[in-house]
């Protein structure tokens, strides 16, 4: 099973690098819009959608904003060339500021994890918030993902998928070595408080590898090794999310898609809460420094 896994991801991994360095941005959206939607499919199923229609319907109701996001960005770009903007970045600054709404959602979930994780798993909402919560996280998913390439360069959005990546095999390996104490039993049973620890200091690591890299001036090489670290936990906390949801539905997978992984979002979870987070500190170093 651990073979199937690592080939698995080996093949996705270098899949989606080739997509984020050789993919024009308007085919990379597409890509990551094409994953977020198998993901719109699975959250159908583990909210207990079966309808094909409904489904659809999910679907559809993802792709309108899309579309809609799309072409304002588009208009944005022809404007910037017309005008002679300089950074098309300061005058798109209501899609910038929507990042707010996925960040305190994810500190929300976070906190409410933390501290109550019986009572996550007991709690009950209504389909339409179920419904609304998965369009929410997947749409925002695509939007900072894209925009994430689209503004701040195929490096960066390779280092973010990187950092998740490393950050998810180190709490593996940390974990199954010296985890003793669980971190969320209830939840999860196999994550451990050590192998936590393990992600997070790979997660700094990492930034102080990209500052040494880049040579970034000391505040702002605090200031990457600082986010990388929340990213990961962000990202933890993500994966422990789905893992409520799952719970809840009585499944260990999202689905059947990637042999040894289950579905998309059995591979994506860490990314859907860690992309907007990651996403909203980057504009906040780059706006502090321009």
């Amino acid at each position: 099973m651990l073979l199937q896994r690592i080939i698995t991801a080996s093949i996705l991994a270098s899949l989606i690098a080739l997509g984020v360095f050789l993919l024009p941005i308007e085919y990379f959206s597409l890509l990551m819009a094409i994953i977020a939607l198998i993901g719109g499919w699975e959250w159908c199923s583990l909210i207990g959608i079966r309808s094909p229609i409904k489904r659809g319907l999910f679907l559809v109701l993802m792709v309108i904003p899309m579309l809609g996001i799309q072409f304002w960005t588009q208009l944005l770009e022809v404007a910037a060339t017309i005008l002679d903007w300089t950074d098309i970045r300061t005058y798109s600054g209501a899609l910038e500021w929507l990042v707010v709404a996925p960040v305190l959602f994810w500190i929300l979930m976070m906190v409410m994890i933390r501290n109550s994780p019986g009572g996550i798993l007991k709690l009950q909402l209504k389909m339409r918030y179920k419904v609304f919560i998965g369009w929410f996280i997947l749409l925002a998913t695509w939007m900072f993902m894209s925009r994430l390439r689209s503004f701040y360069g195929p490096e960066m959005t390779m280092y973010f998928l990187l950092l998740i990546w490393t950050a998810d095999v180190a709490a593996y390996f940390v974990g199954k070595k010296y985890g003793t104490v669980k971190l969320s039993p209830e939840i999860s049973p196999g994550k451990t408080v050590q192998g936590m620890y393990g992600a997070l200091a790979s997660g700094a690591l990492c930034g102080g590898i990209l500052c040494l890299i880049y040579l970034f001036p000391m505040m702002i090489s605090a200031d990457f090794v600082l986010l990388s670290a929340l990213t990961v936990l962000i990202s933890i906390y993500g994966d422990l999310f789905f893992s409520v949801v799952k719970r809840q539905r009585g499944v260990k997978d999202s689905g059947s898609i990637l042999p040894g992984h289950g579905g998309i979002l059995d591979r994506i979870d860490s990314i859907v809460a860690a992309a907007p987070f990651f996403y909203a500190g980057v504009f906040l170093i780059y706006r502090s420094v321009s």
